[in-house]
């Protein structure tokens, strides 16, 4: 088995973008692969982010816009795989961490199976000077992705998805309107999710008075997609519940979630995925 390169914890300051233009070949350990939300020119586009593997850009990396809809079977990756891919510095994106990947070059590596091949990238990831209190509280162009641990988590609220809004409706609507123009049949529209969900915690700052923040991690909406068909609103949202807060987050888990904040609204960060290995088990 290849050995992958390893480092300690990610610097709290994100390794700042490169003055040029020009691609670099980045190596990321995937972790997040947010819901999808409409695009006009896509469809719908993914954010995908995760660890650096390369010593000499340590930190988190986010790649967007990625289009899974056009990756075929040989491109197309999971959570935990490691990727490469050229890219570019997003220059309308003021976030450190964020990249726009040339996904031609995309390349699939190994995948992370076991908690136990996980835990030593992540787990040095966790810091307890890095809480969701001082995330928020932090000068502009910080940390824009985290692995914070909760201190308390104390609910998931599932409501009814609103659907989209009125600019996300228009997008989908140009999107499958050009089926005609270029004959392509894979322009089926993005329909939204059936819920969504809020966490609801305290992180281990001392004086928390506690984060509610959406949940937007493509595994809620696939798991509605895949799981709950025939049931109704009501037995949909407790196992919703019961698997995102009573088996994912159950006490016998050592958990962290994965954030990430909007970069229009700096201190406004969501759950992006739950990292849950086993508290006793390590593998």
């Amino acid at each position: 088995m290849t050995q992958l390169p390893m480092f300690g914890q990610p610097p709290d300051t994100p390794t700042a973008k490169p003055v040029g233009d020009q691609a670099v070949t980045l190596q990321v350990l995937v972790t997040v692969k947010a819901a999808p939300n409409p695009s006009e020119k896509y469809g719908e586009t993914v954010c995908v982010a995760g660890l650096s593997l390369d010593p000499n850009r340590q930190g988190w990396i986010r790649l967007y816009p990625i289009n899974f809809r056009e990756l075929g079977p040989d491109a197309s990756f999971a959570k935990y795989d490691v990727v490469s891919v050229e890219a570019v510095p997003a220059r309308q994106d003021s976030r450190q961490e964020s990249w726009r990947p040339r996904m031609p070059t995309l390349k699939v590596g190994k995948h992370l199976t076991k908690w136990s091949h996980r835990r030593p990238w992540l787990d040095p990831a966790i810091s307890s000077q890095t809480t969701m209190c001082r995330l928020i509280g932090a000068t502009m162009n910080t940390q824009s992705l985290a692995l914070i641990r909760p201190k308390r988590i104390t609910a998931l609220r599932i409501v009814q998805h609103q659907g989209w809004s009125k600019a996300q409706q228009a997008k989908i609507d140009t999107y499958v309107g050009q089926l005609d123009l270029f004959g392509n049949e894979d322009r089926t529209p993005l329909h939204a999710p059936r819920f969504a969900g809020t966490y609801h915690y305290e992180c281990e700052e001392s004086d928390c008075n506690g984060h509610k923040q959406g949940f937007i991690d493509w595994e809620f909406v696939a798991f509605q997609l895949l799981r709950l068909r025939g049931m109704n609103d009501n037995e949909a949202a407790q196992r919703l519940e019961q698997r995102f807060l009573h088996e994912v987050c159950s006490p016998d888990r050592d958990i962290a979630f994965y954030v990430g904040n909007v970069a229009a609204h700096p201190r406004t960060f969501s759950v992006l995925g739950v990292y849950w290995p086993p508290r006793s088990i390590k593998g």
